[in-house]
């Protein structure tokens, strides 16, 4: 009985686990783009993402499709998110802007949570390109 108990068991963890999250994250106005930025903690430009609630914006050309949000959780947690407007294709206006915990996407106003990347306002479909996050001592490698 314990042996079909297990095996039921181990069917239903293997059937119900999808190897694809194509239907979630297969966004078609942003395309994924490979790239490894590392953030070393000891340097003056990054000091903010010593202290928890604090974010710094990457601009930089090859670091995400417009740029990069870093958000420091706790010190051991960290998020990333793309900075171009998730519902429409990239463009001129399409780069967000940050104000406290909120990224406003100046072409038609969505306003999206870097915490949870969820928009608070507008009506589109996408929440924010979240972006591989590693921390390692007081190094932070955000990647694709």
């Amino acid at each position: 009985m314990k042996r079909f108990l297990f095996f039921n068991m181990l069917l239903v963890l293997l059937t119900g686990c999808s190897s694809s999250d194509d239907g979630i994250n297969n966004n078609p106005n942003l395309v994924n783009i490979n790239f490894g930025f590392n953030v070393n903690l000891d340097l003056p430009q990054y000091n903010q993402l010593n202290f928890p609630g604090n974010q710094i914006t990457i601009y930089n050309e090859g670091i995400g499709i417009k740029g990069v949000v870093i958000y420091n959780v706790n010190n051991d947690l960290f998020l990333a998110y793309e900075l171009s407007d998730p519902n429409h294709a990239p463009n001129d206006c399409s780069a967000m802007t940050l104000n406290g915990i909120e990224a406003t996407c100046s072409c038609e106003g969505n306003v999206y949570n870097i915490i949870t990347g969820e928009q608070v306002e507008g009506e589109d479909d996408y929440a924010m390109k979240p972006y591989r996050v590693e921390k390692r001592g007081n190094t932070i490698t955000i990647s694709n």
